[in-house]
């Protein structure tokens, strides 16, 4: 089981992507923005974060940069679940060190394969005792 960070500024998304996350048999842990979600990816330090694009406060990719250039979250992969659908978003999101973009609406199934993939390729940390 791994733990999961959701961070979205949509209550409806949130429940919709813990649903998927949950039915994998995962914890998920929840944030409301993206400056919420830097916080939590330190505090918590999850194995894998679904970080939202447009949000106040600190926007996805602005969060997205700062988790994986910080040393205490650098290991934690990002996927960026987003409705920015252009190619330059993409770019731009995958430079800000996400592994994978997914455009909403995805479907359960596209996002179900995409977080076991990365789950399966990401050594998790050794967890502090």
């Amino acid at each position: 089981m791994a733990r999961i960070l959701i961070v979205d500024d949509s209550p409806s998304q949130l429940m919709g992507i813990r649903r998927i996350v949950e039915s994998l048999g995962h914890e998920a842990l929840t944030a409301e923005d993206g400056a919420a979600g830097v916080e939590a990816a330190r505090r918590e330090l999850p194995d894998l974060i679904l970080m939202d694009v447009v949000m106040p406060n600190l926007n996805g990719f602005q969060a997205t940069r700062s988790i994986t250039r910080d040393p205490a979250t650098k290991h934690i992969p990002v996927i960026l679940v987003t409705t920015k659908d252009q190619e330059t978003d993409k770019v731009w999101g995958m430079r800000q060190g996400a592994r994978a973009y997914i455009t909403k609406p995805f479907s359960d199934t596209e996002l179900s394969e995409t977080i076991s993939t990365a789950i399966a390729t990401e050594p998790l940390p050794p967890t502090a005792a």
